[in-house]
């Protein structure tokens, strides 16, 4: 459910994709400060069948950002980019792996969404289509289709589209659907839900998420809490040279 606190100022007559998009920034904080986020820490925790894993995320404007994950009394980084390395730490040897270079430049893709993928979408060469209304999970939705750049698999060039689900009385995202282009879960469809929309800085994002596969086994999300414009030690995303395997990670 949606803050008490949030000021709806979206108009109900809302008809284009870009309108939607517009009313979206405006309801949670103004375009103006979404564009003021340099970059953000969140602290939240993943349920693992029944087990809560402690997790950050720290995603900076520049691109930079990583995954430090807390697991049996272990902390490893996950989804660490450098602005040009991506890499991991390995579960088994708890080495440090860099990504090949097409997972990297793929990456760097998604990394230039930050802080959303809608924000300033046409200056990165996205577009948006409305697909008409449609009900998610009981709610009337808009489903807007946000074309992005395309992204290479196994050496070709594919497309990439995401579909959103807009609350039509709020314009806020409730769901966003992909279909997954590689590995044991190709052809089918990510599902991601968002709920529980509260002020982060001076904007509102969503407290609660899930992630998972459409119809199919999703993770839920919680977050403690998102900070706006953390200082973060540059050190925190260098691949640590003196301590990895040489074999890169395929995934």
């Amino acid at each position: 459910m949606l803050s008490v606190a949030f000021v709806l100022t979206a108009s109900i007559t809302a008809q284009t994709a870009e309108e939607i998009v517009a009313n979206y920034f405006e309801n949670t904080g103004g375009i103006d400060a979404w564009r003021a986020i340099e970059g953000m820490k969140m602290s939240a925790k993943v349920n693992q069948g029944g087990m809560e894993i402690p997790i950050e995320i720290i995603q900076l404007k520049d691109g930079r950002q990583m995954t430090r994950i807390t697991f049996q009394g272990k902390t490893m980084k996950q989804g660490v980019f450098d602005g040009e390395t991506l890499w991991s730490t390995n579960f088994m040897t708890q080495k440090a792996e860099k990504s090949d270079a097409e997972a990297t430049a793929n990456f760097k893709l998604e990394a230039g969404d930050f802080p959303d993928a809608f924000l300033d979408y046409k200056d990165k060469g996205y577009t948006v289509e409305l697909m008409g209304k449609e009900d998610f999970a009981g709610t009337e939705t808009f489903k807007i289709k946000l074309t992005k750049q395309p992204v290479t698999i196994d050496g070709k060039q594919e497309e990439n589209v995401y579909f959103y689900y807009f609350d039509t009385e709020n314009y806020v995202p409730l769901a966003m659907q992909n279909e997954i282009k590689q590995g044991q879960a190709k052809g089918m469809i990510q599902e991601i839900t968002f709920s529980d929309y509260q002020e982060a800085g001076d904007i509102y994002m969503p407290y609660t998420m899930t992630q998972g596969i459409k119809d199919g086994q999703s993770q839920p999300i919680s977050m403690d809490t998102i900070e706006v414009n953390p200082k973060v030690d540059d050190k925190e995303f260098k691949f640590p040279e003196g301590e990895t395997t040489e074999t890169e990670n395929k995934n």
